[in-house]
């Protein structure tokens, strides 16, 4: 079972609302919910898009948001102004490590190709046993289908054990995110005698 104590999520997400405006607000809800738990958000810092939705919706609920965010975004003010917490990194490489490693487990909400790579990371981290933290998808109008399928050709392709799908948690609400990241268990570890 999962041993790591839920007191932070890391998400990801874009900064940009989207063309649905169904993705802003169940990106609100959905961070209303996690401050509501007692669950900290730990994101990219930014005040744009789906990012400054799920910051702004979880500190109206009460919640504490940390952001983290390279000092050349910064510059360009485009970080929120009202967080609890924003660590300046030198570049995204540093954003992403200091990410991963404020976070409990991570959630991708709908983003575009930043968020993508973000998630692939941690995921990827999660199957050879960088980290054992859960990592899922807030499949919110089915925007993450496409990528599940992709994910399905590579198992059907070779390229990905059924295993690894089975630990990424997929959800369409928050509260049955949580509820499934309550019971998660780490994969076993890729290039184990096991995997």
């Amino acid at each position: 079972m999962n041993q790591h104590p839920l007191s932070r999520v890391t998400v990801f997400t874009g900064s940009a609302n989207g063309s649905v405006p169904g993705y802003r607000k169940a990106a609100q809800e959905a961070a209303a919910q996690l401050a509501q738990a007692g669950i900290e958000i730990v994101y990219g810092g930014g005040r744009a898009g789906l990012m400054g939705a799920v910051a702004d919706a979880a500190l109206a609920a009460g919640g504490r948001v940390h952001g983290v965010m390279p000092k050349v975004l910064v510059d360009a003010e485009i970080a929120h102004p009202n967080l609890t917490s924003l660590e300046v990194v030198e570049d995204m490489h540093a954003r992403k490590l200091a990410m991963s490693r404020k976070g409990d487990a991570f959630v991708a909400f709908p983003g575009g190709s930043g968020t993508l790579e973000e998630f692939f990371e941690v995921w990827t981290w999660q199957q050879l046993g960088i980290h054992a933290k859960p990592v899922a998808l807030l499949n919110i109008n089915g925007f993450w289908d496409g990528l599940l399928k992709a994910i399905d050709g590579m198992i059907v392709g070779g390229f990905l054990k059924p295993h690894y799908r089975d630990s990424l948690i997929v959800e369409s609400t928050m509260p049955q995110l949580l509820a499934r990241m309550a019971n998660w268990e780490q994969p076993n570890v890729k290039w184990a005698k096991a995997s």
